[in-house]
């Protein structure tokens, strides 16, 4: 199966492609800044920066093949993880705080960035993996013609917070071959305390159905590879912060065939130590009971790296 953005780069009439058409209006969505639910309103076009701490250029952390990723995007080649700094959410317990919310990361022009997706797919990399993407839509797909050309073929995946404007998803109709997001809290109450996301449940219910209108169930290829369609992450929290049976319960109802990682890594980091219970990992009880919760939903499709 070709990825998606090869046709839409060959697509449209007058002698502009669709997929430049959608840079056009990705860009636009820079200024004013509405590429996510905060809908700062800066300009980012300017180079301002607000919570995501992002201006016109994207930031790129680090990029390597991963290994560590679910099975069906590692492979034997591992995925291509282009790590972008910056984030627009604010995790009291995010593992990687330096990079989200610091001063981690290199300015990359367009090319830049193509250079590094090529350069992934050439080392064997199954996919490009663009990690916390939210808020550097534009500057990915200001990208993409440059890799095209180079020579990229493989899927793209979207691998995201949950926290998602429908109207920046959008613009990824046909580009992104696999969604990876998120799926955090249920509760709003909890996502504003945890996350400065009162309204998350609310956007994320609503991003990953337009995820899964455009993409489906994930589909893998004869070698167990993914090629195109919706993977879900939910992070097992303790004491059940993360309201893991009403996740679960919304994610069937996209489809009881949803891929779904359930995962049982949480540990204390960043400022975790002053929200109890966040202070300590979840036990084997815990996680042995969301996988209950998860079956119970109705889902069957869950990754099996850790059982």
């Amino acid at each position: 199966m070709a990825a998606a953005y090869l046709a839409l780069a060959k697509s449209g009439d007058g002698g502009t492609s669709e997929l430049h058409r959608r840079i056009e209006q990705a860009r636009a969505l820079l200024s004013p800044c509405r590429l996510c639910p905060r809908n700062c309103g800066i300009d980012r076009l300017a180079d301002e920066r607000s919570f995501c701490q992002t201006g016109r250029r994207a930031s790129v952390a680090s990029y390597s093949a991963h290994f560590g990723e679910e099975r069906p995007l590692v492979g034997r080649g591992g995925s291509g993880t282009i790590f972008f700094a910056g984030c627009n959410l604010a995790c009291v317990f995010c593992q990687n705080h330096d990079i989200s919310h610091g001063a981690w990361g290199q300015q990359v022009e367009p090319q830049q960035l193509a250079d590094m997706m090529v350069a992934l797919q050439n080392s064997g990399c199954h996919n490009v993996n663009f990690v916390s993407p939210t808020h550097v839509v534009p500057q990915i797909l200001e990208a993409l013609p440059h890799a095209i050309e180079r020579g990229l073929r493989v899927p793209l995946v979207y691998n995201c917070g949950g926290y998602e404007s429908v109207e920046t998803l959008r613009l990824l109709d046909g580009i992104v071959d696999i969604y990876m997001p998120d799926a955090k809290y249920a509760d709003g109450a909890i996502a504003g305390r945890l996350s400065q996301a009162p309204d998350y449940p609310r956007r994320m219910q609503e991003a990953l159905a337009e995820m899964h209108r455009q993409v489906g169930d994930l589909e893998l290829d004869e070698r167990g590879v993914a090629v195109r369609g919706l993977l879900v992450r939910h992070l097992v929290l303790p004491d059940s912060l993360a309201g893991t049976a009403e996740v679960m319960r919304f994610i069937a109802s996209l489809s009881d065939q949803t891929y779904v990682n359930l995962m049982d890594q949480y540990r204390p980091c960043h400022q975790a130590y002053r929200y109890p219970p966040l202070d300590r990992r979840i036990t084997v009880e815990e996680y042995d009971q969301a996988l209950k919760m998860a079956l119970y939903a109705g889902l069957s499709r869950l990754d099996d790296r850790f059982f």
